[in-house]
């Protein structure tokens, strides 16, 4: 487990590819090793950075067939009139079966956008100055065409400064077996896995006797207990992006995680 790290690290230049994302399979040559498997999101929520740290691999699941109205392309932030999304229009019309790592902007403008409503609801937070430069560079910065890959940006920049160095890979990096369960199965084996560390709703769908027969433990996170920090615009909302953790406190950010 890596030892506790602050959020006052300064990341990666955003016109680099973030260091956390490496290139590959990582080979498992560790006594035990920890991956979990999930699909990129935009700005995920502080849940998804505990389950990055948890882990030795975290691999994109973003070969699998994108979502509507999901947290792919969308996430929330905190404003004076509550929770609203910040959403990145992609091409989808017409196109009903096409995978994440397939899927497109369809208006280059999203960022600058984006990053003007963050400054409007933001920019009276405690630490919002501190990484103001950091966010701005990296919004405006950008110019990938692929959610995907603008997803992994933001992930890479925000595990950089948290001090998260969990390897970061896609799943493409490997071969693909059909079948839910036995997709993630074989995963894990490639990847060297002993550990398969799940989001609490795969409990639903997940075939555990088949981890168990390929001999890998198989564990789910628990997101209950967060303890509450400094936010603006009561009431407490949990749900939220991981920006507003750290724009709110700053470098006590992982203060208020779980895997830290």
């Amino acid at each position: 487990m890596p030892q506790q790290k602050n959020a006052a690290g300064a990341a990666s230049s955003p016109a680099q590819q973030p260091s956390s994302l490496a290139k590959g399979p990582m080979a498992g040559t560790q006594t035990g090793k920890r991956v979990a498997i999930v699909q990129s999101n935009y700005i995920p929520w502080k849940g998804y950075f505990d389950l990055i740290n948890r882990v030795d691999e975290f691999i994109l699941f973003d070969d699998m067939q994108y979502t509507r109205r999901d947290w792919r392309n969308r996430n929330l932030i905190k404003t004076a009139r509550g929770p609203a999304w910040l959403t990145i229009p992609v091409a989808t019309k017409g196109n009903y079966l096409q995978k994440i790592n397939e899927t497109t902007v369809s208006d280059p403008t999203w960022n600058v956008r984006h990053w003007k409503t963050l400054v409007r609801n933001y920019s009276k937070a405690r630490h919002f100055q501190t990484y103001q430069a950091m966010f701005e560079s990296l919004y405006l910065s950008l110019d990938e065409t692929f959610l995907s890959r603008i997803n992994a940006r933001f992930i890479g920049a925000m595990c950089d400064l948290l001090g998260i160095r969990t390897a970061i890979t896609w799943s493409t990096d490997y071969r693909l077996q059909d079948g839910r369960t036995e997709r993630l199965v074989d995963l894990c084996r490639q990847a060297h896995a002993t550990e398969y560390v799940s989001g609490p709703t795969a409990r639903g769908y997940i075939a555990e006797e088949q981890f168990r027969e390929a001999g890998i433990v198989l564990s789910y996170m628990d997101y209950a207990g967060y303890p509450e920090y400094t936010q603006l615009f009561p009431p407490f909302e949990h749900r939220v992006s991981m920006l507003d953790l750290i724009f709110n406190e700053g470098p006590a950010a992982t203060q208020y995680m779980k895997s830290f």
